[in-house]
Order: structure tokens, then sequence, then C-alpha cells
């Protein structure tokens, strides 16, 4: 089951996405563990309070990106996606690298980004 999952309804982001990147999240983090059984998409809605439909789109695209697999009749589980996901914070940190030294060069303060990094590490959306 989720541990820390923040779904923030009054952003313009979609549920379904946020449900999608609380998941990668709690896997990346290892809050959710390979072969872990997920909540129903219908016990996720309803302790969510939101449309099942919503929740099984993001279960369709962690699936469709290797996050989790669905077993007929028994529900869907965590896959084993620990190269995946280390590939992919290897390539978060070089583009995060390059960014910040684009930012640098066009003279964004260590301040500014240092603010912008804890707007978004609290959950903001980045216009700190």
């Amino acid at each position: 089951m989720f541990t820390s999952f923040n779904i923030n309804y009054r952003s313009g982001e979609p549920i379904y996405q946020q449900i999608y990147n609380e998941v990668v999240k709690e896997i990346s983090l290892g809050l959710l563990l390979p072969q872990e059984k997920l909540a129903t998409v219908r016990e996720l809605a309803t302790s969510l309070g939101i449309n099942p439909n919503t929740v099984s789109k993001a279960y369709q695209m962690l699936e469709q990106n290797g996050y989790i697999y669905s077993a007929v009749g028994k529900g869907s589980f965590v896959a084993d996606s620990s190269s995946k996901l280390a590939g992919l914070k290897e390539s978060t940190m070089n583009n995060l690298k390059k960014g910040l030294k684009t930012a640098s060069n066009l003279g964004v303060t260590k301040n500014e980004v240092v603010s912008l990094v804890d707007d978004i590490y609290e959950g903001g959306n980045g216009n700190a």
C-alpha cells in the first residue's frame, strides 16, 4: 500500500499524473518494493475520494512504463524497475547540472536556485 501519498486537488496537474508521480516516487525511495501488491483501483479511488477511472489511467501509465505489472484476478504489483530508475536518476542529474550551468551563465543567483529547490521539495510548483 501507499505510505505517504500526497495529492493536491487544487494543483493544475491532473490527478492521474499526481498518482503516477507518487507511485514512481515511492518506488524510487524504496517505500514500495518489487512484488509488493498495490491497492486496488477501487480501494485507492475510495481512499482519495476520486473516480476509479482516474486511478485506472494512472495504473495503466505505470504499467506501460514498466513500474508495475498486473496479474489477472490478483491485482497490481510493483515491478523490479531498479535499473530503469537508476538510469532515470542519472539522466535527471545530468540534465539538472546542465540547467544549473545555464542558469548560472544567465545570472541566476544561488539564492534563487536554493529558493526554487526549497519550494519544489516542500510541495510547491516551483514558482517561488
